[in-house]
């Protein structure tokens, strides 16, 4: 079955402060737990912001080194997922349904693209 990366990307700039409550929780373990039953999820994890990040980019033959907040960036990836799913209409319905458990006001872009093998 192929895998399946789905990066979570957020404004870091304007991120939401307010507590989501406990039944955000229960309703994120709950996904968790019936993702993982299911046999799908691989691997997944939130990012430190990027106040801690460094940008490493190659060009004219040398690597330079930005240390964040990369504050021109307007989205970063703030999480990630590995999954392996049927088809990418799996993993979409699968990172769907994670999208949909945050609050309406937050605003959460999910980025679902297949694993290259071989």
């Amino acid at each position: 079955m192929p895998r399946f990366l789905t990066m979570i990307r957020m404004d870091e700039q304007n991120a939401p402060v307010d507590d989501p409550g406990p039944e955000f929780e229960e309703r994120m373990g709950a996904l968790f737990e019936e993702i993982t039953k299911a046999g799908v999820m691989l691997d997944t994890a939130g990012l430190t912001p990027t106040s801690e990040g460094t940008r490493m980019t190659w060009a004219g033959g040398k690597v330079s080194y930005t240390d964040g907040p990369f504050t021109e960036t307007k989205e970063v990836v703030g999480g990630y997922s590995i999954v392996q799913a049927k088809d990418k209409a799996e993993a979409m319905e699968w990172a769907k349904r994670f999208l949909q458990i945050h609050p309406p006001h937050w605003k959460l872009t999910a980025e679902v693209r297949e694993i290259t093998e071989g």
